[in-house]
């Protein structure tokens, strides 16, 4: 009897791993990116709506969802990294927000 060809464990855990973020990315629709609160302020923030901490702090964590981090110090990337985040924010809040937008 032949035996059969053996798989490295990183291998297999690579294949788990891209089939497994194949299928997640299939369900666009039940994944929101956007809280219904950062929905909220980011409609007011964009409303030109006096600005408050609470708000600031909303749209600081949609950027950080984003893929910005800016407490890591020195970012030999700002503010590329920085426009690129809010490029995905501001995609997201096509995406999910148009509910929340005054009429």
């Amino acid at each position: 009897m032949k035996n059969p060809p053996k798989f490295s464990p990183m291998l297999l855990a690579l294949a788990f791993s891209l089939a497994g973020c194949a299928a997640g990315g299939m369900q666009q629709g039940a994944n929101t990116h956007l809280s219904a609160t950062q929905c909220r302020d980011l409609t007011v923030l964009r409303s030109n709506a006096p600005i408050t901490h609470e708000r600031n702090l909303s749209e600081l964590a949609a950027l950080e969802e984003a893929g910005y981090h800016p407490s890591l110090g020195f970012d030999p990337y700002y503010p590329d990294d920085l426009q690129a985040a809010q490029r995905r924010v501001d995609r997201w809040f096509q995406a999910e927000c148009q509910q929340a937008r005054p009429d």
